[in-house]
């Protein structure tokens, strides 16, 4: 059979997957805390809103919240270690054994994670296996690990730093498309049949992308069968190659690189810490979001990504990447302010539209560090870019639900006071950027 070098298909079936259980994860937790600490169903209306529906007391609902905020931030920390370790490991030694171990590997790891919630869901298990679940998925990496080893397979087939650009942002863009859709289709799938049909309809599609990527898929790297032979060899070589991009080179270079890979480490934390609270924020009140209105503020919120390369496309035609970058970091911070006050409906879709380029810093950056090393050093790069994305994830998902949980009561809008205020972070860094690119 004909192994194809496209790998636009597997991200789009793995956004498409993810996105069918991420908006349904928070709401399956929900609920079950709803039942535990209200011992009362969840409310259930066909409205817009459930506020009309719900009956119980603003304290007990608070109580939710919190419970349901520590949740997110025990399954983050559960999977962080194992997720950070792997991925270093498997991206960088990509280099030695191929792009495809870091691709396959995650794809395991989701469809574990999936069949766990399917389990629990379908046999009403107890809630804390999916801790459980997230930290054996973790022993196989996460999306940090996946989308490392497709942008180092990315950076393999392209030698144009204008077209590395463009086909990293329709990377970006498949996940924002197909997420979308998904985000649509879970609403009126649970509202139909309930959690257990889009948990098994997720899980068929990720066997699917694991068929893909093992079969057909072909490799960009040539396997270097001598490190497969000797364990001791190919760590030493991976610890090198790590080293190597920190330690080699001239220093400018390593400065250049160093405040590249913080400044994208600290957008991600930011950016992904204020998403991670917007399910939890829509389900409280006023807003009290049906599963319907959740899909479809989860479709509007992975919008960005097309409307993201739209940008990037337009843009890298008359700016330099770091102004472009600077026009995504304002778009965050904006979008983030305007959340902290929206109290209707209407105005939590409206906050979407500042947000239409929060993504293009992304992709912008990943190609700028790209183009600092040689094309052998791709897979330690984004070993170590995958790392602090993991890291400023997880570690941002924890710590924003934390604090979620400890002003809800009183600010339930102040995460996302705190996320914009933050932003000034990677702004300040990407002016050091500039200055530093500017002087090489």
């Amino acid at each position: 059979m004909k192994r194809l070098y496209f790998i636009e298909p597997i991200v789009a079936i793995y956004a498409f997957a993810s996105f069918m259980v991420y908006p349904l994860v928070q709401q399956y937790v929900y609920r079950r805390l709803w039942l535990e600490i209200t011992n009362s169903s969840y409310p259930v209306s066909d409205n817009t809103s459930q506020c009309a529906a719900n009956n119980t007391s603003h304290s007990r609902q608070q109580e939710v919240q919190k419970a349901a905020s520590l949740f997110s931030m025990y399954s983050d920390l559960s999977s962080m270690i194992p997720s950070l370790i792997v991925t270093l490991l498997l991206v960088a030694y990509s280099d030695q054994r191929g792009r495809k171990i870091t691709i396959i590997m995650p794809l395991i790891g989701s469809l574990i994670y999936t069949l766990s919630f399917l389990a629990v869901s379908f046999f009403e298990l107890n809630l804390y296996i999916l801790i459980a679940a997230s930290f054996v998925s973790a022993l196989f990496g996460g999306i940090g690990t996946m989308l490392g080893g497709c942008f180092s397979y990315v950076a393999d087939l392209c030698e144009d730093s204008k077209q590395k650009t463009l086909r990293m942002a329709v990377v970006d863009m498949m996940i924002g498309l197909l997420a979308g859709v998904a985000s649509i289709s879970t609403g009126y799938f649970l509202y139909a049949v309930g959690f257990n049909w889009p948990f098994f309809t997720s899980a068929i599609f990720q066997a699917v992308n694991l068929i893909y990527a093992v079969f057909i898929l072909e490799e960009t790297r040539v396997i270097d069968r001598s490190e497969t032979a000797a364990c001791c060899r190919a760590m030493q070589k991976l610890a090198s190659s790590i080293c190597n991009l920190f330690v080699g080179g001239s220093s400018q270079r390593k400065w250049v690189l160093v405040l590249l890979i913080v400044t994208f480490s600290s957008l991600s934390f930011v950016n992904t810490g204020g998403l991670s609270m917007i399910t939890l924020y829509e389900l409280n009140e006023p807003l009290c979001w049906s599963e319907i209105l959740v899909g479809y503020g989860a479709a509007a919120s992975t919008s960005i990504f097309i409307t993201s390369f739209v940008g990037v496309y337009l843009f890298s035609r008359c700016l330099p990447n770091i102004a472009i970058a600077f026009i995504g970091m304002l778009s965050v911070g904006i979008s983030m302010f305007m959340t902290a006050f929206a109290k209707t409906t209407l105005m939590m879709f409206l906050v979407r539209i500042p947000a239409m380029f929060a993504i293009m810093p992304f992709p912008v950056l990943r190609s700028m560090m790209s183009k600092v090393v040689s094309k052998s050093e791709q897979g330690a790069l984004f070993a170590c870019v995958a790392f602090t994305e993991n890291l400023s994830t997880y570690g941002s998902s924890a710590v924003f639900s934390r604090i979620y949980a400890a002003t809800v009561a009183w600010c339930p809008g102040f995460i996302f006071l705190l996320g914009s205020g933050l932003c000034i972070i990677p702004i300040s860094l990407l002016g050091a950027d500039c200055i530093a690119l500017c002087a090489s």
